[in-house]
């Protein structure tokens, strides 16, 4: 597995990291998550991230990774607990990392990201947004100086908002969810230039879009469900051509395209079993996707650069044809287990 140094910190990180949403009780069980990490790790992957709002996802990490004597980085958030969460508060804040502290078996958490710094309406995070201050900005510093925390993050959702903060210079390394993938490129206008400009670490987070580019949807995206726009449905169409031409699967095309991307650092994945983790490292172990396929994604992808109005965030391939009840244009903007 190929490590690359994250920004201006002084972590090496596999090329791949584990995402720990499904490690937790919305995965399979605790014997699958043990297999999954315990295979990741054999397979060369140092990072693992997590956060208070993927249910009981530390206590698991911690649990599985508290024995294990191979060196791994890990990164949790500041967000959701407790309850009723007051993040202008804090000894709410500083009591959220000790818990973390406890529950991943850590005495010091090597990136602490603030969790949805950016969405409108999920955190009020920010005194004064245009600034980008706010209490958190106090307690991690205070941490940083302790030696509890490394360095400091903002994992987000947006592509302007989420830019808007990090270039206030206050952070170290910046998680990009559902804005980079192979077909969807809102971060390379704002969020991906402007980390590089700082040297900041990125980390890729939700390139398969939650599930939508995680397997292929042929007969719906034809049959096109009232939330699919016309020019997504054709660029779905174009992208699953272009699949058919390539003879590769969708998740080894999005993976490839996700590490031949030279301003992020590593890339999340979000497995629920150890099979899922052999998988994605197979396919990263093929290296970037050659320079002609990357030519022709980035074609499709201009194709509908920004997402339509009425598009949900996660892509309900799964829901039925006529579904679009109140609420769907933000449909997991509220579930915090849904986002990284």
């Amino acid at each position: 597995m190929r490590r690359r140094i994250l920004g201006k910190t002084d972590i090496e990180v596999s090329e791949l990291a584990f995402g720990g949403l499904f490690t937790s009780s919305l995965g399979p069980g605790f014997q699958e998550s043990l297999d999954a990490v315990h295979i990741a790790i054999g397979l060369g992957i140092n990072y693992f991230d997590t956060a208070p709002a993927y249910a009981n996802s530390e206590e698991i990490l911690g649990k599985i990774i508290g024995p294990i004597k191979t060196p791994t980085i890990l990164s949790t958030k500041l967000g959701g607990r407790p309850q009723p969460f007051d993040p202008q508060n804090k000894d709410q804040l500083i009591a959220s990392v000790k818990e973390s502290l406890r529950l991943l078996e850590r005495d010091v958490i090597d990136i602490l990201f603030v969790h949805e710094p950016d969405r409108p309406l999920q955190y009020n995070w920010w005194s004064d947004p245009d600034a980008v201050y706010g209490p958190v900005i106090d307690v991690l510093n205070r941490l940083k100086q302790e030696g509890v925390i490394r360095y400091t993050g903002l994992g987000g959702t947006t592509a302007t908002e989420l830019a808007h903060r990090l270039r206030s210079g206050r952070f170290d390394v910046v998680l990009t969810a559902f804005n980079f993938s192979a077909l969807f490129r809102e971060a390379t206008h704002d969020i991906l230039p402007d980390a590089k400009k700082q040297n900041m670490g990125v980390v890729l987070g939700s390139v398969l879009q939650q599930g939508g580019l995680g397997r292929r949807y042929d007969d719906i995206v034809r049959a096109r469900p009232a939330w699919l726009s016309k020019p997504r449905q054709h660029q779905f169409l174009e992208f699953y051509k272009l699949l058919d031409d390539a003879g590769m699967s969708i998740v080894e095309l999005c993976l490839r395209f996700a590490i031949s991307c030279d301003d992020a650092h590593t890339v999340l994945i979000g497995p629920k079993t150890a099979a899922q983790v052999e998988s994605a490292v197979d396919a990263v172990e093929k290296g970037p996707l050659p320079a002609d396929l990357l030519r022709r994604l980035d074609t499709i992808a201009a194709l509908v650069p920004f997402r339509p109005f009425e598009e949900p965030m996660i892509l309900p391939f799964n829901r039925p044809r006529d579904y679009y009840g109140p609420g769907m244009a933000n449909v997991g903007a509220g579930v915090k287990v849904g986002k990284l």
